[in-house]
């Protein structure tokens, strides 16, 4: 599966670009909402989602980076959001955090940085619909891929499958066509790219060439 990350696309022409991943069918969009705390960048709040929302029907893959994501949850939900996931270390609750979300109905997501332990998992994989797991530090955009995340990503899917869940696996960050296959058959359910497919007025090229792999 595929979610293109919306940060890279032509923000001067939005309807031009919805209109691609819709006529495409990607699986999702992803949102990457900065707050420059967490992350040291700023990109958008709920209420630029809440505009898009009506341009698609395609899931939002909504990737809160941003500290005290619970105050911010119901926004994002009212605002359209489909995938809400956070960081462990954003939330000083987190298993309370990771119950709003759900609450609302909505699919909850966990997400990992290079350098964070697996440890925070042992005690929530159960509640997770999804597990995103970042192959680069974040913050920005068009990063190179650390190649020892594809480790992290084998080892997620280990656990995953020894308790017979059904948590997908997506990995973001430095996600391109010449790695794409190697992220996968590490384990990957869903691919973030971002750059590699809103670049060179190519879009609707790059998002049948992912979807070949």
């Amino acid at each position: 599966m595929i979610s293109p990350s919306l940060l890279s696309a032509d923000f001067t022409n939005l309807e031009k670009e919805f209109k691609i991943l819709n006529e495409e069918k990607v699986d999702f969009i992803h949102l990457d909402i900065m707050d420059g705390n967490y992350v040291p960048n700023i990109s958008y709040g709920p209420g630029i989602v809440k505009s898009l929302r009506h341009l698609t029907e395609i899931p939002f893959d909504t990737h809160l980076m941003i500290e005290r994501p619970e105050n911010f949850i119901e926004e994002f939900v009212k605002a359209g959001s489909d995938i809400i996931t956070i960081h462990p270390m954003t939330t000083k609750h987190l298993d309370r955090t990771l119950s709003l979300i759900k609450s609302y109905g909505k699919k909850t997501g966990l997400a990992l940085n290079p350098g964070d332990s697996l440890d925070v998992l042992n005690y929530n994989l159960e509640k997770l619909d999804l597990v995103l797991i970042m192959s680069v530090n974040p913050g920005f955009g068009g990063q190179k891929f650390i190649p020892s995340v594809l480790r992290k990503i084998r080892e997620v899917k280990k656990l995953i499958e020894e308790r017979n869940l059904d948590t997908l696996i997506e990995v973001d960050g430095g996600v391109k066509l010449d790695n794409a296959k190697e992220v996968l058959d590490a384990g990957a359910d869903i691919l973030v790219a971002g750059s590699a497919i809103f670049k060179k007025d190519k879009t609707r090229e790059n998002i049948k060439a992912f979807k070949e792999l």
